[in-house]
């Protein structure tokens, strides 16, 4: 099987790259490798903090609609299974996580963004979600993730007309975080990276999962798990430092050992 993922770590922050020419279309094998790189990465207590990167050209076009134009009923909710669970396992990854999208975001392809905590995209991008186009709907989080990000409105009316979103738009409905020049996006995003690597990893992990979970559950159920990650978090040692650095120090001064 080619090698479709590149995976690489530098000072706690872990790129995962798309390398799939011209247009990063995410066939099964390319969904396979994700899926392994997001679990290698979740699974390593020196990852810190997560970038997902198409390239300098494109993020990703969306699936592979050439292997997929022939697929029956069964074939299709055999490999969709497939599909979200790639993503899912994206999702789950409990460090921070950075999509850095220049060109096109499309389809699959901006499902996977969506799927990271933050985005950092390049002022030549254009995202949307066209499988209307195709007869088709969404089919890895679109319907789902797309309008926790932009309303339900606004997600409608871009699925429903499967049209595209400049970064301009895109950033003003909060579907993006940050507009770059394109060859500043990979920097950018590792820059966000780095900072965020440099915070408390435990507590990083801790607001992730209680915002998370909290979105999929009514307020009072999301307020006792936040303070259940809250007051779980005074029984680690970058708490103590944390909190012993400001007192001597003031803000921005601690260390933290992920312990």
């Amino acid at each position: 099987m080619p090698d479709l993922i590149n995976l690489e770590m530098d000072a706690g922050v872990a790129t995962i790259a798309l390398q799939r020419p011209p247009m990063n279309a995410l066939n099964r094998q390319m969904q396979i490798q994700i899926r392994e790189a997001a679990r290698t990465v979740a699974s390593r207590a020196d990852v810190r903090a997560v970038v997902v990167h198409g390239g300098p050209k494109v993020f990703a076009a969306g699936a592979d609609v050439k292997e997929m134009a022939s697929w029956s009923y069964a074939d299709a909710a055999a490999e969709t299974a497939d599909l979200s669970d790639c993503f899912t396992a994206v999702a789950q990854i409990p460090q921070p996580t950075i999509a850095a999208v220049t060109g096109y975001a499309l389809g699959g392809g901006l499902e996977l963004a969506m799927c990271c905590d933050l985005r950092v995209c390049g002022d030549n991008a254009r995202l949307g979600q066209p499988e209307i186009m195709l007869g088709i709907i969404p089919g890895a989080g679109g319907t789902q993730r797309l309008p926790r990000l932009v309303g339900p409105a606004r997600a409608k009316e871009m699925i429903f007309t499967g049209r595209y979103v400049d970064a301009e738009e895109a950033h003003r409905i909060g579907l993006v975080d940050q507009v770059v020049l394109p060859d500043d996006v990979l920097g950018s995003a590792q820059e966000l990276a780095q900072r965020l690597a440099a915070g408390p990893p435990l507590a990083l992990r801790a607001a992730k999962g209680a915002i998370d979970s909290g979105l999929e559950t009514d307020l009072a159920t999301g307020l006792e798990i936040e303070r259940l990650q809250f007051t779980g978090l005074f029984a680690t040692e970058d708490q103590a430092n944390g909190m012993a650095s400001f007192v001597q120090d003031g803000p921005g001064k601690a260390k933290f050992e992920g312990r």
